[in-house]
């Protein structure tokens, strides 16, 4: 296992939540704290929050519903990724790009 102190902060929040899922306190359709909660609850900036979760939106082990927030993921992939997975994780990163969008048009204005 990986020296948590050797570790970037959002591989630490990864390495925690893929934990909490393994071992059942998170379970499937639990929702995952917000960018916001994870950020204060690991002393972190928002956007460290943000990148601990695309990994594990691209990981599979979560999925994101805009205006919801992101939850984990019904089936944990177990070896190659199956269509559904494949959608809900292009569907969060659609999603995450779109809120990014979105942020940058807000500040422009």
């Amino acid at each position: 296992m990986t020296n948590p102190e050797a570790m970037q902060p959002y591989q630490r929040i990864v390495q925690d939540l893929r934990r909490q899922i393994a071992t059942g306190q998170l379970q499937p359709g639990s929702r995952i704290p917000g960018i916001k909660e994870l950020a204060e609850q690991y002393a972190v900036a928002p956007g460290t929050a943000q990148r601990a979760l695309g990994e594990l939106r691209i990981e599979g082990l979560i999925y994101s519903q805009q205006g919801r927030g992101s939850f984990v993921s019904v089936q944990a992939p177990i070896g190659a990724e199956s269509t559904a997975d494949a959608v809900r994780r292009l569907e969060g990163m659609v999603s995450e790009l779109l809120a990014r969008v979105e942020k940058l048009e807000r500040g422009s204005d």
